[in-house]
């Protein structure tokens, strides 16, 4: 919104993104994010990309994510430090901005938590409607934390997974998801192993937070015409499938530059084959090549996700009247006299006596 001399930015508080995805219906999100994933996609060639920024400690690592299309520039702040929730915090928290290219001027800033947890599991489920077999109906889920109960509601309501096997070293864990999904039409299994609970999945999501050279999974666990989504390995050093499972499959990347740093591919050489997922979805590339094939979505999360999200989020703001104008930028009754704001309430400079 603006006037001759003044600016505001649209400004999407976590409550009011809560009451957002309550009001659309937290389907009707999952679905349209999903659905501006897959456009933005298929537009790969008109943005301009990079691998996100990152700067690492040894309790976790902070992360800039930007992306630009010719009109709209976003970027995400995120975090991820596994530790957080002993200190009452959430081990993944985030905000972003979508902005005008012409000018520069931001035209949102909005929580990401929440959003992310959302597009995260939209983009699992964009990635396995490409590669799974369209009669998966059991999913393993092995993690059973903060993003859990997204990635089964979206594999539930974009992929028809009806059953879900799960697994998590914390056996809180696995009973706060049972209950969080009570009622939603999900039947839900609880195992004893993540061996355990990938036996009979069509799909199967590692979904865990340490941040460590982990092997959730291992080639005896595979079996014919299983689909991998392989969503926790995120960084440097930390990965979740044994590197044999990669080498059995055919393994598709959102961003290969990004993904061969952070993703389960770190372990293997810099020349291992991988296919975009833009590639698949354009029609370019062949996806599943037979229903006995084992395919991987090595998952890492891209800025391109996060402009898609942020599309929804300040779409469906509009719609449902939710946010508020901030005063981001200084008011400027000359805008080459930025100093200026300082007199505005009398004299800033006095001379010395």
């Amino acid at each position: 919104m603006r006037s001759q001399n003044t600016f505001t930015t649209l400004y999407l508080s976590a409550p009011d993104v809560i009451d957002l995805v309550r009001r659309k219906g937290i389907e009707a999100c999952l679905r349209g994010i999903a659905d501006n994933i897959h456009a933005d996609f298929l537009r790969w060639q008109a943005f301009d990309k990079s691998a996100r920024v990152a700067s690492h400690s040894r309790d976790g690592v902070i992360e800039l994510m930007p992306i630009a299309d010719g009109e709209t520039y976003a970027f995400k702040y995120v975090n991820g430090h596994p530790r957080n929730t002993r200190l009452g915090l959430s081990t993944v928290m985030a905000f972003g901005v979508l902005a005008d290219v012409a000018t520069g001027a931001p035209l949102l800033l909005s929580e990401l938590t929440l959003t992310t947890a959302l597009r995260t599991a939209a983009m699992s489920a964009v990635a396995a409607r490409a590669l799974a077999r369209p009669c998966a109906r059991t999913m393993a889920l092995i993690g059973n934390g903060a993003q859990s109960e997204f990635q089964a509601l979206a594999f539930h309501h974009l992929l028809g997974i009806d059953t879900l096997r799960l697994f998590d070293t914390d056996p809180a864990a696995t009973a706060k998801l049972q209950a969080n999904l009570q009622g939603g039409g999900l039947r839900t299994v609880a195992c004893a192993s993540a061996a355990e609970a990938v036996r009979g999945a069509d799909i199967v999501t590692t979904v865990t937070a340490d941040k460590t050279n982990a092997t959730i999974l291992t080639p005896d666990m595979l079996a014919p015409g299983m689909h991998i989504n392989a969503v926790g390995g995120d960084c440097p050093g930390k990965t979740e499938l044994h590197a044999d499972v990669l080498r059995q499959a055919q393994v598709f990347v959102e961003y290969a530059p990004q993904t061969r740093i952070e993703g389960d591919i770190q372990q293997l050489p810099s020349d291992f084959a991988v296919t975009e997922l833009w590639e698949v979805l354009a029609g370019r590339l062949p996806g599943r090549g037979s229903d006995a094939q084992v395919t991987v979505f090595d998952s890492v999360g891209f800025a391109l996700e996060d402009f898609s999200a942020l599309r929804f989020m300040r779409h469906a703001a509009a719609e449902l009247g939710v946010g508020q104008p901030i005063e981001l930028i200084p008011e400027l009754s000359d805008p080459k006299n930025l100093f200026g704001v300082l007199h505005a309430r009398g004299p800033l400079l006095r001379a010395a006596a």
